[in-house]
């Protein structure tokens, strides 16, 4: 069921993204609206109650579709793809748009904040164990243009159930965004 929308998925993405930038006048703007209610028409004849949550794939894996980060059914993820390094530290490259603008032509900072909170939380799970956020302190040191942009993060040191991460947001002139994060495995009950 996946694959069959990830292309509707991209089509929202660029939709989003050709609203906010558009010039178009009042007659094409009302064209485009109307073909977008069809649209709207057309996928809610079958819908499931409340949000998309975690489901499980036809091999048993969980699957995070509506994730806003790395959802492939949300037009409003990236979206994210988290590689893993042999040495245990993660990234991600990405490409921010219109959609994530904040001060004109650069990311908004709670963006910045909310894709550090996902790269930091990565390295911190583990198979069968995963962890939660507990604190997440960003420091911005300058602004994050809009475009291509890499995320990376490591554990710095676990400690019992806490694990501590280190990461950052670089663009091509380096690092614009740093954090820091206690990342806790719930207790089994």
């Amino acid at each position: 069921m996946t694959g069959e929308f990830e292309p509707l998925t991209q089509s929202v993405r660029r939709l989003i993204d050709v609203t906010i930038r558009s010039e178009v006048g009042n007659a094409v703007a009302a064209e485009a609206k109307a073909h977008i209610d069809r649209a709207v028409e057309l996928l809610s004849a079958d819908l499931m109650p409340g949000s998309y949550g975690m489901r499980t794939a036809d091999d048993g894996r969980p699957t995070v579709l509506g994730n806003v980060l790395i959802g492939a059914r949300n037009p409003v993820a990236p979206p994210l793809v988290i590689h893993h390094e042999p040495q245990g530290s993660v990234y991600t490259e990405f490409e921010l748009g219109a959609a994530y603008e904040g001060p004109a032509g650069h990311v908004h900072g709670g963006v910045c904040a909310m894709i550090l909170d996902h790269v930091l939380a990565a390295p911190a799970h583990q198979p069968g164990q995963p962890a939660v956020t507990g604190t997440l302190t960003v420091r911005y040191l300058r602004p994050t243009r809009l475009g291509q942009l890499r995320a990376e993060a490591r554990v710095d040191r676990v400690d019992g159930a806490k694990t501590y991460v280190v990461g950052h947001i670089a663009d091509s002139d380096g690092a614009t965004v740093e954090a820091s994060g206690v990342f806790i495995r719930p207790r089994r009950r």
